[in-house]
């Protein structure tokens, strides 16, 4: 790569990692499991577990910087093409539970747009709620399948919009008390409020704010695209983690100040988002303009991530995935260039993950709010394997180099690497205990088995594919002999 390529600053890297990991649903989701306490375990989470991640990403993507695979690419080169196939299976896989939940959250911020309220599929029974979910993820899936591309630019211009209104709620809100005499509904921001109890209810909700920070893999590509990246890199990677800290810190603060934090609506997770909004609007007398623009942002949104996440992880597992292990009838596609067998998986799992919960979870808010704890459990597994990668790229430290090393010291490396594999490991499986309805209830039992066993039956899904493909392989050798021979 010559130098008028390496033109990113360490900025701009902060930025784009900025607007790929962060979102408002992030800070909403964690106050509603937290209250105030989420301001401590934000530093928390970003000073022991974010910026090392962040900057682990940064040396593997420098590693390995003429890998297309990602992932599976760095754990390919670590660890070889057998746990190489299970990291892109396991990037796939995740998306399964955040399939299920994205028609849901569509069918929510459609609600909001045209009724202003929440109502629309909260007051509906489970089962009739998740068939008129499953029938918008099935006609996504159909457009997925036709090749339309477009819903992409839609969505980044409607995600960028989000974006934008979520750092405009944290400024109006903080400056309501100043500007509009607007009282906080939290009375007290004393320092005792805000310091967690570590006690087994509160390590349930760490899979939640790991969830929130996870994703840094997806910019590692670029630290080769930066001038001097040993010095620009970590300068980019720090800068991002004190967007990411002033952002939450500053955004639950908010949330503390239009909700008592002592009296956390039950909706907050499913409604939060647009509650946000609605009140903002009325604060500063502009009605419902506020929220209609952005429920209306968010269900564009909403729509392309489906489009886009039902299509990019299934070319990526296909493309990149070693034929050993991946059958070839799963990378037929049709005219569209769409993997139609591939497709057809997904709507399968996705049907099945959206179907079954609804038989035993009694209404659609604790159906939300145990989809969006499901895909806080399941979602981080994939970033076990980027610390598995790092782990082995310190075990062979002499074998690689790079323009940027994390820490100089291997050892020290290796230990952060197994720190931060240990520590998103025990807050998935901590995770899988809801802490939303009562425990040893019929329904907590019901949640706690639909949470252990998706992630295991959706991992085991990825030992069956290499049994039918050497299956196949070996009919397909056979025949070649035979003719040969004949």
């Amino acid at each position: 790569m010559n130098e008028q390529e390496r033109n990113l600053r360490w900025y701009n890297l902060a930025m784009m990692a900025f607007v790929s990991v962060w979102g408002f649903g992030n800070v909403v989701n964690n106050f509603a499991n937290q209250g105030l306490t989420v301001v401590v375990s934000w530093v928390l989470m970003i000073a022991l577990y974010f910026v090392p991640y962040a900057l682990m990403v940064g040396e593997l993507g420098s590693v390995f910087r003429e890998s297309k695979g990602g992932v599976s690419s760095w754990i390919k080169g670590t660890f070889g093409p057998t746990l190489a196939y299970f990291a892109g299976w396991t990037y796939w896989v995740v998306h399964i539970p955040y399939l299920a939940q994205k028609p849901q959250a569509a069918l929510i911020a459609l609600g909001w747009t045209v009724k202003q309220d929440g109502n629309f599929i909260k007051g509906m029974d489970p089962l009739i709620a998740q068939l008129l979910t499953l029938a918008v993820f099935l006609f996504f899936l159909w457009v997925a399948s036709r090749g339309i591309t477009s819903l992409k630019l839609i969505g980044t211009i409607a995600g960028t919009s989000v974006f934008v209104m979520s750092l405009l709620y944290v400024v109006l809100m903080l400056a309501a008390p100043a500007i509009r005499g607007i009282q906080p509904a939290t009375t007290s921001f004393e320092f005792k409020n805000m310091m967690p109890e570590f006690n087994f209810s509160y390590f349930t909700t760490l899979s939640m704010l790991v969830f929130a920070v996870g994703g840094a893999e997806k910019i590692s590509p670029y630290v080769n695209n930066m001038k001097n990246p040993s010095k620009s890199f970590p300068k980019g990677m720090i800068a991002l983690a004190m967007m990411v800290a002033v952002s939450a810190l500053l955004g639950s603060v908010a949330m503390a100040m239009m909700f008592d934090a002592n009296n956390i609506p039950a909706d907050l997770k499913m409604n939060g988002q647009y509650y946000a909004f609605q009140m903002l609007g009325e604060y500063y007398g502009v009605g419902k303009l506020f929220i209609i623009i952005y429920a209306l942002a968010n269900l564009l949104a909403q729509i392309s991530a489906l489009v886009f996440s039902i299509d990019a992880p299934l070319k990526v597992l296909l493309a990149d995935g070693d034929r050993k292990f991946i059958p070839k009838a799963l990378t037929k596609t049709n005219k569209y260039g769409a993997p139609i067998n591939g497709y057809m998986m997904t709507a399968i799992l996705v049907g099945i993950l959206i179907i079954v919960p609804a038989l035993g979870i009694g209404d659609m808010n604790s159906l939300f709010d145990w989809l969006l704890q499901l895909n806080s459990v399941v979602m981080p597994m994939r970033y076990l394997w980027v610390f598995l990668a790092f782990i082995g790229l310190k075990k062979a430290a002499d074998k690689y180099k790079s323009d940027y090393k994390f820490v100089k010291n291997d050892k020290i490396a290796m230990t952060i690497g197994i720190w931060c594999f240990a520590f998103t490991a025990f807050a998935c499986i901590m995770g899988m205990f809801p802490n939303s309805v009562e425990a040893f209830t019929g329904e907590w039992w019901f949640q706690v088995s639909l949470n252990v066993a998706t992630p295991f039956i959706l991992i085991g899904l990825g030992f069956i594919l290499p049994v039918i493909a050497k299956r196949k392989n070996d009919m397909s050798n056979l025949e070649e002999a035979s003719n040969i021979s004949a």
